[in-house]
């Protein structure tokens, strides 16, 4: 999520649940979809909707530069730009959903391109008790990225949330989550992705947002494999040399 003063363009649509608006904004070159018109939850080009444009959303990708899953998970769709670069990223992938809003799922159908296919499913539940009950190692990464309105939501800085996503994860598996914030480094949640993860690698935005990633098996993702990022590039041109360039190991 990214906050803005007053997002340009023209709302073209608006939508309503228990939870509050629903607005999409287009200007010449892009969607993007608020739910209260000052903070961009997710913004898409509109000639390439499989494309995020937020540099949080694209950095959170950078796990494809490591491994080919077969399935992943996405907690919180928006209007579903990380959901379809990894859709478009990985033909043979499954990707599976996470929305707590019917509406958000309406939306991100209707005006944001998401992909209707076998490969793509999604389940509208609550993400907090929905991975909870995820099978043991049934996916190879999980992508968290839950917000509301204004902020990030506390499920995602809860240990017993952390350990869900660690039990759904593969034996090499990654969990990418999306942070406000860098956690303390003397708090709880610190210590919880140190436990459950060897691999623990970051990526501060321009925005502030915070991307951590843990990987259950040791690893050190340098020197960068360029040959292929580019091969990445060509299936996703979303920068990947500049982004990686900007991944940091959590020394622990």
């Amino acid at each position: 999520m990214m906050q803005k003063p007053e997002i340009p363009g023209e709302i073209v649509h608006v939508t309503r649940d228990a939870l509050g608006n629903i607005l999409v904004i287009d200007d010449r070159k892009h969607r993007v979809l608020s739910f209260d018109s000052i903070f961009e939850q997710s913004k898409i080009a509109r000639a390439t909707p499989y494309l995020p444009v937020h540099e949080y959303s694209r950095a959170m990708l950078i796990p494809a530069a490591f491994a080919e899953p077969a399935h992943v998970t996405v907690l919180g769709l928006g209007g579903g730009a990380l959901a379809h670069g990894l859709y478009r990223l990985f033909p043979e992938c499954r990707v599976h959903v996470i929305e707590l809003r019917p509406k958000v799922l309406e939306v991100a159908r209707e005006w944001f391109a998401l992909p209707d296919s076998d490969r793509m499913e999604v389940t509208i539940a609550d993400a907090r008790k929905a991975v909870a009950e995820l099978p043991p190692a049934s996916t190879d990464m999980i992508f968290t990225d839950l917000y509301n309105a204004d902020r990030m939501s506390p499920a995602q800085a809860q240990r017993r949330f952390i350990r869900d996503c660690c039990n759904a994860l593969t034996d090499e598996g990654w969990l990418i989550l999306n942070y406000h914030k860098v956690p303390d480094e003397s708090g709880s949640l610190f210590r919880e992705l140190v436990r459950q993860f060897p691999c623990l690698l970051y990526f501060h935005s321009k925005t502030n947002n915070t991307v951590i990633y843990g990987c259950k098996e040791p690893f050190y993702p340098w020197p960068l494999d360029v040959p292929h990022l580019k091969e990445l590039e060509q299936r996703l041109p979303i920068g990947w040399r500049k982004l990686m360039k900007k991944l940091a190991m959590v020394e622990g």
